[in-house]
């Protein structure tokens, strides 16, 4: 008889993809255990100083989903702790875990700091990359989780020496225990998660850079903790040598990465030419005055969604010079005043400049303790090192039961890793779906405190935000001045307001203070309000007597050089909140039950890999496709960047998919209406001529992307110029006449990187070596030419560009003003191209050219209409967040993957299309949702039934009663309304109005203003 499974997972590894994974699975019905090595949660993420292109604060952006994994009732924290073995199969792990001690009682800990300022040790702080000193006593950083101190043993002077003890003297809540021990545990789980990250190349291996000898030079993590507002310099721009005014800062790219000498990887990092980008806008945000910045690469990988547009707009609009080489070796100046630079340029002239800063960009690798973990639970790895997966299983490691997510999984950036964090915690759900809620527990809700009656008593929150808020805005003055309002009862300002501390302070002081209202002046509520809300519901008020003031965004990013005039404009947003959350009223919300069944729109990988991840947990799926096949744009496609046959995998996914009894194909099918709400679609399919409605709780849209058809070189005139898909055709085909040829030219970017398409199409440039590999396989004599702007074969994908050069390929770059010219001569093509090593036009006769054209959308207007979802001026869907939110749109209840949302892989897409099943699951699982209790209502005796209401609403939410004593006048659902407020600003006869923004409420805004 087949043991039941065990409900419950392991997640290895606190960084974002863990945290990601642990919180899709904890929703879901889920008991999570959490490892991490470290003292607290964050990983690298929490290094950071913002993340681009959102221009938000890394640390802003995380914090509440730090603060929500430290408080889930389901997700167990266990830190400085590692795997020493695993013992048996998928469903049914025993994991034997070691956990080093804290000598800090955690129950005890009030993470006042008192131990760490007694504390007379002081040692290298790694986290802020050995950059200033930190005490043996210490926590990791401020917005910690859980925020609990710990005794560094290898260097506390009791430890060491026997002595000292003054942590323990100092320490008023009894939590120093100096006889604490290390201890063993054995964990019963059914999946395991591994995340646990990465390491950044360390540069002192490679002498020409002289990063040991030389203390101006840095690393670009170091160069993080420089900009960030909690880190050594408290985010002021200054050289490590002697803290002085940097005037020029040079950052070299590919530093451990694409190359093999003294120990450098081969493969390409991923991430490091972004946020070299991204850290050079920074810098000369936080210069005090005129700072030149310039980044030293060979091909640039803006490969991301927006990241294009922020490269280009770093060198036109911010003045970050770019310039394309590979530095040798840094020197110090003759004078020793600064650092040396010398180079060759590309007319071949060597060049010498001078520096304040150089910023190595070192890029990701793997360390021996997860490459050992690796060995242990018998995960194989790649050349790389990194834990190896399929094409068609992005998330599945080797061994059953085991799954990838991160960095660990290859170098990768923050979105990507959220993607696949979401894949990981659906393919490891799907495992043990037969024992969802086995092994949960309910948060239990305090009653709610009836406050009506009760005069106001407000509570306002000021945030310094590290220098974000701090640096500009006089915190202390405003929190002085909000304390001095009427109905304000208490005034603190904090460090951050949403770390966990602050959030535990800020229940306490509305229990004990009586507060019936709050306000929280600090970053975006887009992001936070939620955070604070759950704060104020654990404390028993309603959720909606809650105040956020956008004095970061709104203030002191974009008031940086008007500090008094920012610090007025403070207390004006802080006194018109304090107006108005004095008038707020409770708020209800309405309960609904979610339809347990889906709509996917769209047939291709994606689609497919969604609706299967979804059956696999027990959802019936109807699968809407507008061919009259199911695979989309993979149909065309010959094999994978590793090698795999597509074709024989994709039929096998179409097998599964049209035999799972829980999917429903729409095949040659549309979607012609969409009504209802989240957890209460109706949907209408058009198919041959019918119509179906099929009533469903989530969507998720997967209408992917089509090959643009060029209207450049020939294409469409002359059979010997074709595009990437026809070559793939062709191959498929087994075409002779490929074999038989004598010379081929691929040319890159044809439709991508332009003013029209600034966008890059992410996969031509992996498509079209690994094509160029084909025909040089079909025959070894051919001559093959890629002609290029930029190779972007990322990640490992970087193995392949190396092959095609080993075999012969010759790669020739071009750039955006002189582009390629095509000539048709008697028997061949001429391609003509400016070699810019020789600077001279090089003409190339071919038998065939291949056009790597861009990836553009379909442009789903209608379906973005139906959905209320956006899309970008490209015409891609727009994402809820692009850093934490890749796979999920703002409005609730539909999710998103695949083509539809950026051009990528067939591995990214199935990734992309299991992280929204993921999504989709945690609201499915539920069962039920509340509905948010901001929604419009009509004053009845007001309403004259002039139907305007009924017009403009965008969510059907208005109607006019049809009998009875109101008949004729408008009435509105709450269930439907989005609490947009289009009928309360239309309404002629000021009838409709707005929960939580009542007229007199605004009115009070505007007097206080």
């Amino acid at each position: 008889m087949r043991n039941k499974k065990t409900g419950a997972v392991l997640v290895v590894g606190g960084g974002i993809g863990g945290i990601q994974a642990a919180l899709d699975l904890a929703d879901s019905g889920y008991r999570v255990y959490m490892l991490e090595k470290a003292p607290s949660i964050g990983g690298v993420m929490a290094q950071l100083d913002k993340t681009f292109p959102t221009n938000d604060c890394s640390m802003c952006i995380m914090s509440p989903k730090l603060v929500e994994v430290g408080r889930h009732r389901n997700i167990e924290l266990i830190t400085m702790a590692e795997i020493e073995k695993v013992r048996g199969v998928q469903g049914d792990f025993q994991v034997d875990v070691f956990q080093r001690a804290r000598y800090i009682d955690m129950d005890k800990c009030i993470a006042c700091g008192q131990c760490a300022e007694k504390c007379p040790r002081r040692v290298d702080d790694i986290f802020n990359g050995r950059l200033m000193k930190r005490k043996a006593a210490y926590v990791q950083y401020p917005q910690a989780v859980p925020l609990k101190y710990l005794i560094d043993r290898d260097n506390c002077l009791y430890f060491q020496k026997g002595k000292c003890r003054a942590c323990e003297k100092f320490c008023p809540s009894g939590a120093v225990n100096f006889q604490d021990t290390d201890r063993r545990l054995t964990l019963n789980v059914g999946s395991i998660i591994l995340s646990p990250g990465f390491t950044a190349f360390d540069p002192s291996r490679m002498n020409r850079y002289q990063y040991n000898d030389y203390p101006d030079v840095v690393t670009s993590l170091e160069f993080e903790r420089i900009l960030s507002a909690s880190g050594p310099t408290k985010g002021h721009l200054m050289r490590p040598s002697d803290h002085g005014e940097p005037k020029r800062i040079a950052w070299l790219q590919c530093v451990g990465s694409r190359g093999s000498n003294q120990g450098d990887h081969s493969y390409c990092s991923s991430v490091c030419c972004m946020y070299a980008i991204k850290q050079a806008i920074i810098a000369k945000e936080h210069a005090a005055s005129e700072l030149e910045c310039s980044v030293f690469y060979m091909d640039l990988r803006t490969h991301g969604k927006g990241f294009e547009e922020c490269y280009n707009d770093a060198r036109d609009n911010h003045g970050v010079r770019f310039v394309r080489c590979r530095i040798h070796s840094v020197t110090h100046a003759p004078d020793r005043s600064g650092l040396r630079l010398v180079y060759v340029g590309d007319n071949g002239e060597s060049r010498t400049e001078d520096y304040d800063i150089v910023v190595l960009s070192v890029g990701l690798e793997i360390s021996p303790d997860t490459i050992d973990l690796a060995h242990k639970l018998e995960v194989d790895l790649t050349d790389g090192r990194f834990g190896r997966t399929l094409t068609f299983d992005p998330a599945a490691s080797s061994r059953e039961g085991i799954y990838l997510c991160g960095a660990f999984a290859g170098p990768k950036d923050i979105p990507q890793t959220v993607i696949e964090a979401g894949a990981a915690a659906q393919r490891a759900g799907a495992d043990l779906a037969e024992s969802r809620d086995s092994l949960t527990a309910q948060d239990e809700k305090p009653k709610e405190i009836n406050v009506a009656g009760q005069p106001p008593r407000v509570g306002v929150f000021v945030c310094h935000c590290g220098i974000n808020i701090g640096g500009v805005i006089d915190v202390k003055g405003v929190t002085e001045y909000a304390a001095g309002l009427p109905f304000v009862e208490y005034a603190s300002d904090n460090l951050y307001s949403c770390s966990q501390d602050t959030q535990d302070a800020m229940t306490q002081v509305i229990k004990e203070k009586g507060l019936n209202r709050v306000v929280v002046a600090a970053c975006t509520p887009r992001t936070h309000e939620p955070l604070f809300q759950e704060t104020l519901i654990k404390t028993g008020l309603n959720k909606y007597l809650f105040e956020m003031v956008n004095i970061r965004k709104q203030n002191s990013w974009v008031h940086r050089e008007q500090p008094e005039e920012a610090t007025r404009k403070a207390r004006d947003l802080v006194r018109m909140a304090v107006s108005r959350v004095a008038l707020q009223t409770p708020l209800a919300e309405q309960e609904l039950e979610i339809n347990p069944q889906v709509l996917v729109l769209g047939g291709g990988i994606s689609g497919m890999a969604a609706a299967r991840a979804l059956s696999t947990q027990g959802y019936h799926v109807h699968l809407v496709e507008r061919d009259s096949r199911l695979g989309g744009q993979a149909n065309h496609l010959y094999r994978t960047a590793q090698g795999e046959d597509v074709q024989a995998n994709l039929d096998s996914l179409i097998r599964q998919v049209e035999d799972d009894k829980l999917i429903t194909c729409h095949l040659e099918a549309e979607l012609a209406s969409v009504d209802g709400f989240v957890g209460n679609f109706r949907s209408t399919v058009s198919q041959n001529g019918q119509s179906s409605t099929i009533e469903h709780g989530v969507a998720v849209i997967a209408t992917g992307a089509r090959e643009l058809e060029p209207t450049e070189y020939l294409f469409g005139r002359d059979p010997r110029v074709i595009t990437g898909l026809e070559l793939d055709r062709r191959l498929m085909a087994g075409d002779q006449a490929l074999k038989d040829m004598k010379t081929a030219v691929f040319i890159q970017c044809v439709g991508s990187r332009e003013p029209d398409r600034s966008y890059c199409s992410r996969i031509c440039c992996t498509h079209s070596v690994a094509g160029a590999i084909h025909l040089k396989e079909l025959n070894p004599d051919m001559k093959i030419y890629i002609l290029y702007r930029d190779i972007r074969t990322y990640g490992e994908r970087e193995d392949l560009y190396k092959k095609a050069r080993e075999k012969g390929v010759v790669f020739i770059r071009y750039d955006l003003e002189h582009k390629p010219v095509l000539k048709v001569q008697e028997q061949n093509l001429e391609v003509t191209v400016i070699d810019h090593i020789l600077g001279q036009p090089v003409s190339i006769r071919s038998d065939l050219l291949t056009l790597a054209a861009a990836v553009t959308p379909y442009g789903d207007e209608k379906i973005a209409q139906f959905f209320k979802v956006p899309l970008n001026e490209a015409g891609f869907f727009v994402e809820s967040h692009v850093k934490l939110g890749p796979s999920q749109f703002a409005s609730d209840g539909v999710f998103l993957c695949g083509l539809a949302h950026y051009p990528k892989p067939i591995d990214e897409a199935i990734a992309q299309a299991q992280a929204a099943a993921s999504r989709a699951v945690t609201l499915l699982s539920r069962r039920k949702i509340n509905t948010s209790g901001m929604v419009a209502y009509v004053q009845s005796q007001r309403c004259t039934g002039c139907g305007v209401c009924v017009e403009v609403c965008p969510y059907n939410a208005p109607s006019l009663v049809k009998e009875g004593p109101l008949a004729g006048r408008a009435e509105i659902n709450p269930v439907l309304c989005k609490g947009c407020g289009s009928c309360v600003s239309s309404c002629r006869s000021n009838a409709a109005q707005l929960r939580g923004f009542e007229q007199s409420q605004i009115m009070a805004m505007i007097e206080a203003m």
